[in-house]
Parts: C-alpha cells; structure tokens; sequence
C-alpha cells in the first residue's frame, strides 16, 4: 500500500438529480441511520420524517391510532388527527433529527399541524427547529386532497395563510430553515396548478414548490387488497405523464409568481400492491430514466417514500411478526444502484494540501468541506481499516472509500472498510481516493455567538489517522 501521506481538500456540492429518503409514516416505525446506511451503502441528500401536531385535542399527545383502538376505521386518514407521531412527544422528532445530521444527511420534517395555532406556539417550534442546519420543512402537504385534518378542517384559503404566517414566523426564527409547500400539479401544458387561486400566496411565500406523485398506488391500503380488476382505491399514472406533469407545474409556478425555485417530488414510489415487487423497480428507475434524458434541471429532487413499510411501498417489508426486522425487497437493488449513478451522486471539487490540524466545515449534504488522500493498493485487501487517536476519537465522521460510505460516532476509534470490497474487490494497483468529513457530534449545531452557528458546524481533524491494510489473513485453517 502507498498513500502520499498528505490530505487535500475537497467540497461536496449538489448532485444533479437529488436523491432524498422517507423514514417511518403511518405506515412503518423510524429505522436507525446505521442500518440503511449499512444497507444501503451510502448517505441520502435529505431524510424525510412525518409528524403531527394537534395539542388542543383531547387525545394529544398520543398517537392518534393508540388512542383510538377501539374506533371503527375504513380508511387510514379516519382518525381524529393525523395517524404520524406526534411532534414533541418522546424526544421526538429531536432524537432522529440528530440521527439523521450525524450520519451526514440533512432533516426534512414533514408537519401536518393545526391551523389555529398561534404565533407564540409556532415561534416555539421555529426555536427548536434552529439548531438542525439547513433542513426543510413541509407543512401541511397534499393539501389539495380531502383527506388530512388540515383539509377536513379548514379551507384552502385557511390553510395558505397559515402556511404564510407561519413561514414568515419560520424566517424570523430559523432562517436556516426552508419551507416546502406541497400541493397539487398543472396536468396541461400552460394549464392551472390545483387550486393555484387559493393557493398563490402560499407558493410566493415558500422556498420550494413540492407535489406528490406515486406512479402507483393503493391508497386504500391497509383495508383493500389491489385487485387486477378492481381499481376502487388503487391508481397508476403513466411515466411520460408523471414527469410532464410535474414540468407543466413547475413551468406554471414560475409564470404565476415571477419567481423561481426549487421544484421536488416529496413523496414519490411505485406501490408493489400494484405493479407486483418484481416490477416496482423498473417503473420507478423509468421515471429516472426520463428525467436524465431529458436533462431537467428544474427537477432537484424526488423523495423516495419509504425506506422500511408495512405495505408495499418499502425498500424492505416489515415483518408481521417482528416489526424490528425488515425484509428487502427486489426493489432494494435497483434502487443501490441509483444511488451510485454519478447523475444522482455529489459533485466532488479538490483543492489544496492540507496540514494537521485541519478545519472541517460541514454545511450540510450539498456544501461540506472536507478532506481526502489518494492511496494506492497492491490488490484487493484482506484488511482494511482506520483509526483515530487522541481528541479525534470524539469526533462525528462520515468516510468514504471505494463508492462506500462509512460513520464513526464519537467515541469510536477504529471502523472496519473491508465492506467496501467484499462486493467490489479492486485490481492490482488500483488508486483509490478516502474522503472524510466531520458532521456534527452531538446531531445539533451549537450557538457559540459565530454568525453562521445555524448554518455550519465545524469541527478540527488534529492529526493523521492511522491506516491498517494487509493484502494476506493472518492465518487460514485447514
């Protein structure tokens, strides 16, 4: 093995197609970043989680499905409120926010919440959300549709000045914070966007246009069964309508507000309910497909919902039996391999040598700046691994090697890359490059008087880490 025991640094920047991940829903329980990161080999842009906050219920704070046991349902959204965990209940969303920034990943919250709320309480979340760097959050989504509580119980126009105080009141607080504003699409070219009228002031007030679009869909699940001839609550939409739709509302946005911003699909999938898991993955890496040909820009990224489901929409099933194990699904390899797709993977831009002590800035998932050192192997190794020393054992890090990545919390001084190669064994003399960036430790960025505390987390790399590979086992037994 040969390195050239100096580090460079290098800033990761946007990728051209985003790719961002839902984790647990009415649907399925949150599943720890170290398990999809294991899984998966590779961090998402943006985590996507889904509460809900109604506090002047009765119910509240439970969630609504355990409160309501005994209630006769036929649908999923037929409970009081919605049936998402309930925010500031259990540590949470807190705890898997700084799960999720830990692991190098940015927080977008998905909220459904109660319109008259007042501006104390919104400015109380606004507060909380503040130390997580620069996430989104969606309020109210799919509020075209009749079936959240937002819609049950105020009109679209309650519901727009609502996501307009609110955002107001999140700029103020939380500037670091975006708002998305998820509604409904232009299915014509030069056509209207879903309630646009009721709608305007909402999107001239957020920071990003959204919709949701499955390509298919059994919405009625869990109490109907997708039937071949029996389309009651199941739906599908064809590839080149998906994706022009969303142009056609993008376009229309851009010409109703004067404005241009970023346009996501945040909640996107093929449901396996309908098209079968043996072909959920084509249908979706179809939409893919479409977008890389025809070069859309404008489409920063989709979110795939989700990562573990009790239905079909997962990259793994929950186990009836054991709702703490996951079962892949066929999807689970297409999907790996849309993640390494240089068209939806980070830009990666070098700079000059660096020297211990090293300064790592971590701004989040689309502007980091950290470090890297090219190494050269002799052949596929038999061991490969990396030790910290000193204050650097604390430290959060994410690393990667060979199109893998790796976390190491703090507190841990040495993790183990031979993962990397079990898959993907490299040829003699293959020049690999380790990149290593710093996230924050403790999941928060800290208020240490800097103006740009919300925005970034720094943190010191003080020394040269230490590199095990050998190319033979120590022994083998006969």
């Amino acid at each position: 093995m040969e390195k050239n025991n100096k580090f460079y640094g290098i800033h990761m920047g946007k990728a051209r197609l985003a790719l961002d991940l839902s984790d647990g829903s009415e649907r399925g329980e949150y599943v720890g970043q170290d398990y999809i990161l294991h899984t998966l080999g590779r961090p998402h842009r943006n985590i996507n989680l889904m509460y809900t906050y109604y506090p002047k219920d009765k119910e509240w704070p439970a969630r609504i499905s355990e409160a309501c046991k005994d209630m006769e349902v036929n649908f999923a959204w037929d409970y009081p409120y919605d049936d998402y965990f309930p925010y500031g209940a259990n540590g949470e969303p807190f705890e898997s926010m700084k799960d999720v920034r830990r692991h190098g990943q940015d927080v977008t919250l998905t909220l459904t919440i109660d319109c008259s709320l007042d501006d104390d309480t919104l400015r109380r979340v606004a507060r909380e959300l503040r130390p997580y760097g620069r996430m989104r959050l969606r309020i109210n989504h799919e509020c075209v549709g009749d079936w959240f509580t937002h819609n049950k119980r105020f009109s679209h126009k309650e519901i727009s000045d609502f996501f307009v105080r609110f955002t107001d009141i999140i700029h103020e607080e939380a500037p670091n914070v975006k708002t998305v504003f998820c509604a409904g699409f232009a299915t014509e070219k030069d056509g209207k966007v879903d309630s646009e009228d009721e709608y305007a002031d909402a999107y001239k007030a957020a920071d990003v246009w959204s919709g949701d679009r499955y390509l298919a869909l059994n919405f009625g699940w869990p109490y109907d069964i997708a039937e071949k001839d029996d389309h009651g609550r199941n739906t599908f939409t064809p590839t080149q309508t998906c994706f022009d739709h969303a142009l056609y509302t993008a376009e229309r946005l851009k010409k109703i507000t004067g404005q241009d911003k970023p346009f996501v699909m945040s909640e996107m999938n093929a449901d396996g309910d309908v098209t079968g898991p043996l072909h959920q993955g084509e249908v979706v890496l179809r939409l893919v497909d479409k977008i890389k040909k025809n070069q859309a820009d404008w489409f920063e990224a989709f979110t795939f919902y989700q990562f573990r489901d009790r239905g079909r929409l997962g990259l793994e099933i929950e186990d009836p039996n054991n709702s703490s194990v996951g079962i892949p699904q066929p999807i689970m390899k297409d999907y790996r391999k849309l993640l390494n797709d240089p068209y939806c993977t980070p830009e990666y831009k070098s700079s000059g040598e660096k020297d211990f002590p090293i300064r790592l800035r971590w701004g989040g998932a689309e502007d980091a700046d950290g470090i890297a050192m090219r190494i050269r192997f002799d052949h596929s190794p038999e061991f490969c691994e990396i030790a910290f020393e000193g204050d650097d054992v604390e430290l959060s890090l994410m690393m990667e090697l060979n199109g893998h990545w790796f976390y190491k919390a703090p507190g841990t001084k040495r993790v183990d890359m031979m993962s990397a190669f079990f898959d993907d064994p490299v040829g003699d003399g293959t020049e690999l490059e380790i990149k290593i960036f710093a996230t924050p430790a403790d999941g928060v960025n800290v208020d240490d008087g800097s103006d740009d505390w919300a925005e970034n987390y720094y943190a010191t790399l003080t020394q040269m880490p230490e590199f095990r590979i050998r190319y033979e086992p120590v022994s083998v037994v006969e």
